[in-house]
Parts: C-alpha cells; structure tokens; sequence
C-alpha cells in the first residue's frame, strides 16, 4: 500500500498538517522526514523540498569514520610488514615450492678378491616411488589415489599407508614403494604416473652376487662367499635416525662386508634441481651436481682357496650325512684372511631382490641355520686343540721343560672321580711332544690341575695364558658380528651353577672340555702366533680400498695386537709337538702331502645325546709357515677322521696352486 501510495503523491513535499491519508499518518514523518525547522520564530512552516535518507549523527559518522581510517591504516602497515620483513621468507617459500632438489644415486663400490677377480656387480634397478607430500590433502580424494595406486603397483593400500606412517617424520622426501621393477612393468608404470600426484618410476642399482657354475666367460663363485658379503636392505625408521643423510628410498649395508664398510662402498650422491608444476611433476632440469662414486674393496680372499675349502668341506658333509660345518684359512705372517667358509650357505640375491616374508621365514626357522657365520660368530667347546695353549704355558712358567715325562697308564684317580685318557692302558711315559702328538690326557690333567706332589697351572694361569692368545676376547677382524668365545672361572659356576670349583674342572679346562667355548677364527688366530713365532695379528678381510675413479689404493695398515706373546723358544717346543701329531700322531695321513704341515686335531664333546664336533687346526709349510688351515665339523666325530681328510685335500690343493 506504501509503495501504490508513493507512486500516486510526491513524498518529497511536507507539510504541517495531518496527513490526508489515514494509512500513512505519523509514519513518514518518524520514518522518512526530519522535524521543519522554523525562521524568525515564525509558527508559519514555509513549504521545502528535501532528500529523504537514515538519518546519521554527528557522534555515529565521527566514530564509524575513525573506524575505517583505523582500519586503512592497519591494512596498509600489515602489507609493509609482510613486504619488508617477512617478503624474503615468502619468496622462499613460493620458490621451494616451485623447485626441488632430487638425489643421484652414487655407484657402489666392487668388492673384489686378491687377484683382482670381481665378486659381485651393481645391475640396474627400476623402483617405484612416491612423495607423500604431493598427494591430495583431502581425505577422500587421497584414499582415492592410493587405492588407483595400489592397483597399479599391485601392492596392498595398506603397505603403502603403512610406508606413508612409518616416514611421516623424514620431511620432503620420496619413499619406495616397490622395487625391482622388471622393464615393461617400469614402462607402463612410467606412464601412468602422470596421472598421480607423487608418484614416479627411478632409476638406481642394486647388488647381484655372483653364484653361477663356471663357463667359458664367468667366474666361480661360492655360496660360503654370503655370510662374508652379508646383504643389503631397504632402510627402515632405526636406519635413518642414525644416518640422518640417507633417503628413505635408499638401502643400506645389514650384515658382512656391505654392514662393515657401508660408508666406503656407498659413496656420495649427487643431487639435481628440478622444476615442477603444481602436480609435483618434473617440467624441466634448473642445475645438476655429480654423485662419487663409492670405493672399491680387495680382499685377501683367494676366491679359488675358497672354493677349494667350500668344495671339500661340502664333499665330508655329505659323506657322513652331517649339516653344518666351518673353516678359516690365514696368512700367520700378516693375519690376512685368505679363506672363510660357512656351511650351510644362503642366497644373498634374496635379499638383494626384496625377499618375501616366506623365504625369510624358511631361513629363520631352519635347524641348520644358513645365516649363521658360525666361523666368527658361534662359540664352541675346543676339544683337543686348546693343549698347545696348555702345553706353552706350562713351559714358559717353567713347570716342565722339553724332557719332562709323565706316566700315563690310562687315566687319573681322584677319590671316587676318574680322569681317563682316549687310549685304554695309556701311552706309557709321556714328554710335551708326545703329549701332543698323540694327544694324552693325562699329561695335560697333571700340567693344568697337578696331581700329588706335582703343583700345575691352576684355574687363573689357564685363563691367564688362554687370554694372552686371544680366547675370551674379539680379535677385532673387519666383520660384525665377532663374538668373544667363553673361559668359565669360579664366581661364574658359583653364580651360575650354584655349584664350587673342582679340581675336575679345572682337568677338564685343560683338555678343552666342559665349559670352555671358543670361535674358529680363534682357534685358527692361536695357531698363528704358534706357526708365525709369537706376533698376535689382528686378522682381517680386506687388503686395500680402492677409489674408482684415480684407481689409487689404500693399503690396510697391519694391525698387531700382541708383538711376543711368548718367546720363540717355548713356542717352538710346541710346534716340534705339532709337527709330530703329523709324523707319528692323530694326523698322520697328512704326512704323505707334498709340504711338511704341522697340526693339532681336537674331538670335543658337548652333549651326551649328540655326536662330538670335529676339529683339526694346522700350518704349512713346517718350516716357514704361510697359510693356516682351522676347521671344524659340527657333530663330526673324531678329528682326526673327519675334519683331517679336509685339511689333507686343502694343504694338497695350496701345495700345488700356491
């Protein structure tokens, strides 16, 4: 009705009296007009046209003026703000987001065995990333992605969720989703990520060990050869906190030579600056810095020593249907490892590929253990070859000199216990040669606990002279792993067993028997100091660290760990004793061998429900000792019957290739 009533009259015009339109009266004049200011106090209105608006006061338009001047001026000093001191930073910011910097893989390294002969190569391998970061922040549209994804990569949604939580806390960086790709897979793979925000196909390497059966154009190489490289690993969340430089779509050495000298063979990568587009996606290449390439290693390793030692061990296991069995084989002059053999063997190539969770499972669970690096990381009872540790330390503290007899009439009676030795009636009188040559137990019971008048070694020199050649201790080689073998004493059985200390242990301690525990690697480190006239080597694996590029070599310098242990003289007693276990002892069939070899053979007994293990331990030549030769077979029997006929096809085999 206001509005027909507006279009019908001029609403402009006002007047002092009553409105003519009942509708309207009083309205306007409150709503619209303002109250007719009058002149010369006259009471007569004089007709005025104005316009109509909200009416405003002076207090309200002053206020809502300083308001928006307030407001101008904050808006101005906020823009002078981010200009002038923060601009840099947002500059920076809107830049890092337009360029990226991806890494370039450097090379790594070639392990190689003395003569230069490679053992394993870098082959290349396509990978399949993806950088979190770049994927839609909606969860929805995420879910989608990794879902398209999964089906692509044929991977489950939830390893790739998985692999997004476990390196959320590692910035800006791509994460390996899958590996190995084969190169059709990586072509369509390749294409499709255009598609995907993140998503990308690279180029690296990874290992390929060699294990082929010899042709015209290869080399042999051996499977014992896996516990000494060890293998590689993609990295996990542990890897990266310590290695802080590393990339979550690297791998890293895990075990062996790879683990040992990760930060020689792995090399320095490169890294080139891209420019992408608001997809993530690579639009072109702004600046490149080369990666160095990992060092090359050379081993003292004769690969075909090695295969020789894999080859015979191999042929006695199967012979005599055992499982598991090991053998070091060192320069005593230097300490250089020239052969080392575990067996059973693995394929590290499984691991290099990516190996499944059932292929790792089938290795854990085996009962012979495959990845054990029995060699230098298992402990086991000595048997026998600990006597010529016992016989040097009871000649250097002068409880017995070259001529010193024993009677051995088969054993020794204490109270109701009785100590025998292996031979029924005994071997008659006895000197250290004798002694070790046919290995008496009587001898070594009397010179370790003493008997009647005659006052032994005692529990402390044994561990004393035991330590002084290396057991109870690492030695320190090139390797994780090493363990430290076992010498019990009388707080660990009171402690332990709850039981005192014997004079019966201490006899059986000097035969190498009950508690004792040691490593190959050790046994065939004493041997050593015995054949090389009392210098403890520190044994190791690799000769020199080769740079790629300069081919210059870095020599690995001889570490001693002990310059005399003992003094030639004693020791030279003892290798007169092991020489004759070769002549006239438990090792004769390793007299006809072309070389003079000298050596101590070992049954140690550790179970009452399983076989003894076998053990020989030797060097050659006689006279001027060049390699040693430390074997055991586990559950093997007799020595001499089982690990002597390995020794014999090795020391044979070195006479003629050496």
């Amino acid at each position: 009705m206001l509005k027909n009533f507006l279009r019908r009259r001029d609403p402009f015009v006002v007047k002092t009296d009553k409105f003519s339109d009942p509708d309207i009266s009083g309205v306007i004049k409150k709503r619209w007009v303002e109250d007719s200011f009058f002149n010369d106090g006259k009471n007569t209105p004089e007709p005025i046209k104005e316009f109509l608006g909200l009416a405003i006061s002076k207090k309200r338009f002053f206020w809502f003026g300083a308001i928006i001047i307030l407001l101008f001026f904050t808006a101005v000093g906020r823009l002078a703000y981010l200009e002038i001191f923060k601009g840099e930073e947002y500059r920076q910011l809107a830049e890092n987001n337009r360029l990226r910097v991806k890494p370039i893989p450097a090379e790594r390294g070639i392990i190689y065995d003395r003569n230069m002969v490679p053992l394993l190569a870098n082959i290349p391998n396509f990978t399949l990333n993806l950088l979190p970061q770049d994927l839609p922040k909606d969860e929805i549209q995420r879910e989608e992605v990794i879902n398209k994804i999964s089906a692509l990569a044929q991977l489950p949604a939830e390893d790739i969720k998985n692999k997004i939580e476990e390196f959320k806390d590692f910035g800006y960086r791509s994460i390996n989703i899958r590996d190995n790709l084969n190169y059709e897979t990586a072509v369509l793979l390749n294409a499709a990520s255009a598609e995907f925000p993140g998503m990308s196909v690279e180029t690296s390497s990874r290992r390929q060990y060699f294990f082929t059966e010899p042709t015209a154009t290869s080399t042999v190489i051996t499977g014992s050869l896996s516990h000494l490289f060890g293998y590689m690993g993609k990295v996990n969340k542990d890897d990266l906190t310590l290695n802080p430089n590393y990339l979550p779509t690297d791998f890293i050495g895990k075990s062996g030579l790879e683990k040992f000298y990760e930060k020689d063979l792995r090399g320095t990568y490169g890294k080139r600056e891209i420019e992408v587009d608001a997809f993530g996606k690579e639009k072109n290449t702004v600046s490149v810095e080369a990666p160095q390439a990992g060092q090359n290693l050379i081993l003292a390793i004769d690969l075909n020593l090695q295969k020789k030692l894999e080859d015979s061990l191999a042929a006695e296991l199967r012979a005599s249907g055992k499982k598991k069995a090991s053998a070091v084989a060192l320069n005593p002059q230097n300490g250089e490892i020239l052969a080392l053999v575990n067996l059973p063997a693995y394929n590290n190539n499984l691991f290099s590929r990516g190996i499944s969770f059932e292929d790792y499972q089938k290795l854990l669970v085996d009962p012979n253990s495959p990845m054990f690096s029995r060699a230098w990381t298992g402990s086991f009872p000595s048997g026998s070859v600990i006597k010529p540790i016992i016989a040097a330390a009871a000649l250097n503290e002068g409880l017995v000199n070259r001529q010193t007899t024993f009677l051995s009439s088969g054993g020794l009676q204490i109270n109701t216990w009785f100590f025998p030795d292996w031979k029924a009636g005994g071997h008659g009188a006895t000197n250290v040669v004798k002694a070790l040559a046919e290995s008496v137990n009587t001898f070594f019971y009397i010179i370790g606990g003493g008997y009647e008048k005659f006052t032994g070694l005692g529990l402390e020199k044994i561990s004393e002279y035991l330590k002084k050649f290396g057991l109870a201790n690492t030695l320190g080689i090139d390797l994780p792993g090493e363990t430290a073998g076992f010498i019990p004493s009388r707080e660990w059985k009171e402690d332990v067993k709850k039981e005192r200390w014997y004079i019966g242990d201490t006899y059986n301690l000097s035969i190498g028997q009950g508690d004792l525990l040691v490593t190959p690697l050790q046994v065939a480190n004493y041997t050593a100091i015995v054949a090389n006239g009392g210098t403890s080597y520190q044994p190791h694996i690799v000769k020199s660290i080769e740079n790629i590029e300069t081919k210059e070599k870095n020599i690995i310098a001889l570490k001693i760990i002990e310059k005399s242990v003992l003094p030639d003289s004693i020791l030279k007693i003892v290798r007169e004793g092991m020489r004759a276990t070769v002549t006239a002892g438990s090792a004769q069939s390793l007299n006809t061998l072309p070389i003079p070899v000298a050596g101590k053979t070992g049954t140690a007994q550790w179970s009452s429900k399983y076989s003894p293990h076998a053990w020989f331990t030797g060097f050659a030549p006689y006279e001027n000792p060049q390699i040693v030769l430390t074997i055991l077979i586990e559950e093997g029997g007799d020595g001499s019957r089982a690990a002597v006929p390995v020794a014999r096809e090795v020391f044979g085999w070195w006479a003629k290739n050496r």
